[in-house]
């Protein structure tokens, strides 16, 4: 019988990204609804010290599994542990978060331990001794409550959507080996050549401020880079502005770029398509800057202002800087 609610934790060149401790607390929260303990799952190299911080967010134990092929996230390695884990110990169910590496991990361990798989999560919930997962469909215009049929249900939950609560556990340490065959290893990673440093990361950011097709230029972009240092935001951009070549596929947010929950984004230029609304819709403030008073922007902004972005948006940087 299906027992234990799992949380898988990332890490990044030996450190936790926030998005963990939100899986771990919703674990958490569910755990406490079904009187069922929680299991956070650290797969790496040289990682074991980071129990203890998992254990802050309502680990009662914490699965580590440390291998030299485990230092840097390779599918194949990552998939053929956690999968066995899961068919090993058959827990009710295995959160994880929606970034790039939970989207690669999640569907590949749910096929070959036949679990139930739930994508881009914003709520869940315990009803009739069953969780019930929230997710998004048909780009964002319906909801969808969903049940596993399953014994385990695999979920990836939408970052900075579920709030990380410290509710310490006593996080104990349990060793597992890694079985990971030639097979498994398809590709190894030869380096790792990160971005220039000082910039926030999008689907981690409080603070968006996203330009679009508005800005006119990629040198014109640089005033949305200057509001975005001014508020210490990260910088985002439309699919317009990507496919102009004004920004990196990085920056894009939107169904087929990044999807992010800020607690303010600040969207200038932006007409407001719907693959763009898919992947910010959820954030807790949208604040819109567009000269266009049809633009569809407006109908999901808190917050409307109608002129022109080369107008507004230096002013607002000069007011922050001020403040």
């Amino acid at each position: 019988m299906a027992k234990g609610i799992w949380a898988f934790a990332e890490q990044t060149g030996g450190e936790l990204r926030k998005v963990s401790f939100e899986v771990v607390s919703t674990a958490r929260k569910i755990a406490d609804q079904l009187g069922e303990e929680v299991v956070a799952v650290l797969c790496g190299s040289g990682v074991e010290g980071l129990a203890g911080e998992l254990a802050k967010y309502g680990a009662d134990k914490v699965i580590v599994v440390e291998d030299a092929k485990l230092a840097n996230y390779n599918s194949g390695a990552y998939v053929a542990v956690v999968a066995d884990l899961i068919k090993a110990n058959q827990p009710k169910a295995l959160l994880l978060s929606n970034t790039s590496l939970g989207k690669d991990l999640a569907p590949r361990v749910a096929e070959r331990a036949k679990a139930a798989y739930a994508a881009d999560v914003i709520d869940a919930a315990v009803d009739g001794g069953k969780i019930t997962f929230v997710r998004p469909i048909y780009a964002g215009k319906a909801l969808a409550k969903v049940t596993a049929k399953s014994e385990t249900v695999i979920a990836s939950l939408r970052p900075k959507v579920f709030a990380a609560t410290e509710n310490a556990k006593a996080g104990a340490v349990e060793k597992a080996t890694a079985s990971i065959s030639d097979a498994d290893m398809r590709a190894v990673v030869k380096e790792v050549q990160k971005a220039a440093g000082g910039k926030v990361e999008l689907t981690e950011a409080d603070i968006i401020v996203s330009g679009g097709r508005g800005v006119g230029s990629a040198e014109n972009f640089k005033i949305i880079e200057d509001l975005a240092d001014a508020l210490g935001a990260a910088v985002g951009a439309s699919r317009a502005v990507v496919d102009a070549g004004w920004k990196s596929h990085s920056y894009q947010v939107g169904q087929t770029g990044k999807v992010v929950s800020p607690t303010l984004f600040i969207a200038a230029g932006i007409s407001g398509s719907m693959q763009h609304l898919a992947g910010m819709g959820s954030s807790k403030f949208i604040v819109a800057i567009n000269k266009d008073p049809e633009a569809n922007i407006f109908k999901v902004a808190d917050y409307g202002i109608q002129e022109d972005l080369f107008k507004v948006v230096p002013n607002i940087t000069e007011e922050v800087k001020k403040a």
